[in-house]
């Protein structure tokens, strides 16, 4: 029986834990064709490169490719370039060191190569680590392989796809799965300022991960929180439709030429 066909990106590196963790076990049961980029660019959502070339690299004989670009940008030489003449089953993001919760999602390149990957009608899903503090991605990986098997054979709503948040607890103490919403802001923000020996200023915008925020229950939040894997289902379609429906009920385009 032919094997299903795994295409693994992420948006920490090719060298990143969560992606060697989840690349090891993904092998064990299916084709596994991984493209990632050639350094950290987390924090690039959806962005894709246009104002330079860009390089396709073979870290390894075994279908192991680096890009010198974003995680989208991977998604497209993947599928493109790489797989021109195959079609993956599923493209699965991450194991992403750190949690994208809340509004994480507006910015996380693992959730950026998902979307990626949806557009061009592949069930995608982005994983991530619910704190940045010891993940023990080995754990985290045999969570993923069951969404990912789950998602190969129930498949996906069309035009969505998962993200998934998986807290840092031995797979066999994880309480459960739960279907959430998205919640809001998953960090304190901070930027800091700094002096440069030569005298000048410069700035590093960052934060402070905190899940006491978001509380809500039903969110991924709140999931995480109480030891639950979060999966929530995210539209490509982001019309907000109701909305639209009271922008016209108000009278809003009234006057306008």
């Amino acid at each position: 029986m032919q094997k299903y066909i795994v295409f693994l990106t992420n948006d920490d590196g090719y060298l990143s834990p969560g992606l060697q963790a989840l690349r090891k076990l993904l092998k064990e049961h299916f084709n596994v064709i991984t493209v990632a980029p050639d350094r950290n660019m987390s924090g690039t959502s959806h962005s894709l490169t246009f104002t330079r070339p860009l390089k396709i690299e073979q870290a390894e004989e075994d279908l192991y490719y680096v890009v010198d670009g974003t995680p989208a940008d991977c998604v497209h030489f993947g599928l493109h370039i790489i797989m021109k003449d195959q079609r993956p089953d599923i493209l699965a993001a991450g194991i992403n060191t750190g949690p994208n919760l809340g509004n994480d999602i507006f910015y996380s390149g693992t959730v950026g190569a998902a979307r990626e990957g949806t557009l061009f009608g592949i069930p995608s899903v982005a994983f991530s680590a619910s704190s940045s503090k010891s993940p023990d991605f080995n754990e985290m990986a045999k969570v993923s392989l069951k969404i990912i098997e789950r998602v190969l054979h129930k498949g996906l709503p069309e035009g969505t796809f998962l993200n998934v948040n998986i807290p840092n607890l031995p797979e066999p103490e994880i309480k459960g799965y739960l279907l959430t919403k998205q919640g809001r802001g998953a960090y304190e923000e901070e930027i800091k300022e700094y002096i440069s020996p030569g005298g000048e200023v410069y700035y590093w915008i960052g934060g402070k991960e905190s899940l006491e925020e978001e509380s809500e229950k039903g969110t991924d939040y709140h999931a995480v929180k109480e030891g639950f894997v979060s999966i929530t289902p995210i539209r490509m379609d982001l019309t907000d439709y109701e909305g639209l429906e009271l922008l016209d009920e108000h009278g809003f385009l009234i006057g306008l030429k």
